[in-house]
């Protein structure tokens, strides 16, 4: 059972989430790199590019909340919790991005962090060992979807560059650890469906 004060931390946390300034320990990758020159369209480009991947990032908060909610064995949960810091890292270097080049973050963040986090929490219910699969298997969809991601920044961006293969490092070091821990493989069916609505979200937040 799932306390008050637990649930009051949570929606905290949510709200820290979608409205205040994500926190870092880590230096903005590619701080150092000099500005490229960007037309205004490689800025929108790169603008509707990175939020998409802070709306990634947003949903990633939101799946790993609600799956150390539920989640039952306290390894489980640590190494939950070291991931969901590493992204709210990715939500600060992402948003920072975004209004270094004048663009602005997506007005649907709080849709899609709402029904991240339901599917946490039932992935969570659902034992640590499916938990962990659902988990390792979002981390190798989100390293897939950023590794597309570079391929379409402008080829002179680099402190764009910097930020995404970061990024993609952590992903791949999260579903690493996920798999360590006792993830199980999923079913090919739900893998069809979690890509399917990887898609409808990267195509409306794109714009929206």
């Amino acid at each position: 059972m799932i306390s008050l004060d637990k649930l009051i931390v949570e929606f905290d946390k949510g709200l820290r989430t979608l409205f205040a300034p994500a926190p870092t320990l880590r230096a903005l990758p590619g701080s150092d790199l000099p500005d490229a020159e960007l037309s205004a369209e490689e800025k929108h480009r790169t603008v509707s590019l990175m939020r998409v991947d802070h709306c990634g990032e947003i949903c990633a908060q939101a799946l790993y909340q609600g799956q150390a909610l539920t989640a039952r064995n306290a390894d489980v949960k640590a190494a939950l919790e070291q991931a969901a810091w590493e992204e709210t890292e990715h939500l600060n270097w992402t948003e920072t991005r975004i209004k270094e080049l004048g663009g602005r973050t997506s007005f649907l963040n709080p849709l899609w962090y709402t029904g991240s986090l339901a599917i946490g929490a039932l992935a969570g219910a659902l034992g640590d060992k499916w938990n962990l699969g659902f988990l390792a298997e979002t981390e190798r969809q989100v390293e897939q979807h950023l590794e597309n991601h570079l391929g379409r920044l402008p080829q002179q961006d680099e402190k764009s560059r910097a930020i995404l293969e970061q990024m993609k490092s952590d992903e791949a070091r999260h579903a690493d650890t996920a798999l360590q821990h006792g993830g199980a493989p999923l079913p090919l069916p739900l893998k069809g469906m979690m890509r399917l609505s990887s898609k409808i979200m990267t195509k409306t937040v794109y714009w929206i």
